[in-house]
């Protein structure tokens, strides 16, 4: 017998856990917490604030003589930290050292390869198993990755060897 909810869907389905995970939380539809800001200590964050607000289609909502908060449509945040132009960013470190944006559909894709493309001064697109994912770098040399469709879309296959294998 079909799952109800599945038969009564439409629209794009989301990435389901592997059949040995377990949802956390309560009820059997729980997704748990979903990412609400990212902290990126950056070079200049004004140099940051306009390439990220162009970007990520997000406006300054807060900005001292430090830091920069960005914000998008639906909530999400973008903290901004200025550290110095001689702070470092080393891979292989322990903590988080990409975040992959979602472009909201093919023209939104589109519009973020020609930001990077005029803003970055290395770009590179690779396909994947369903999906297309671009990569530049920001004032500050981090590298930015958007990738089209999202994982909400269409479900990761593959763990992309260039950044964690």
């Amino acid at each position: 017998m079909a799952n109800p909810h599945e038969a009564a869907s439409s629209g794009p389905q989301p990435a389901h856990l592997a059949p040995d995970s377990e949802p956390t939380g309560s009820g059997p539809d729980a997704r748990g917490p979903r990412l609400a800001s990212v902290v990126v200590f950056v070079h200049d964050h004004d140099a940051s604030a306009d390439f990220y607000g162009e970007l990520l289609n997000m406006k300054v909502t807060v900005r001292t003589a430090t830091a920069a908060l960005l914000v998008s449509r639906n909530g999400f945040q973008v903290y901004l930290r200025a550290v110095g132009a001689h702070a470092i960013h080393p891979t292989g470190h322990v903590g988080a050292h990409y975040v992959i944006w979602t472009a909201d559909g093919p023209d939104d894709f589109q519009r973020c390869e020609r930001v990077l493309r005029a803003r970055s001064d290395r770009v590179d697109t690779r396909e994947a198993e369903g999906f297309t994912l671009i990569e530049g770098r920001d004032p500050s040399g981090l590298p930015v990755l958007v990738a089209y469709p999202g994982p909400d879309e269409v479900a990761r296959l593959e763990i992309i060897s260039r950044y964690y294998v």
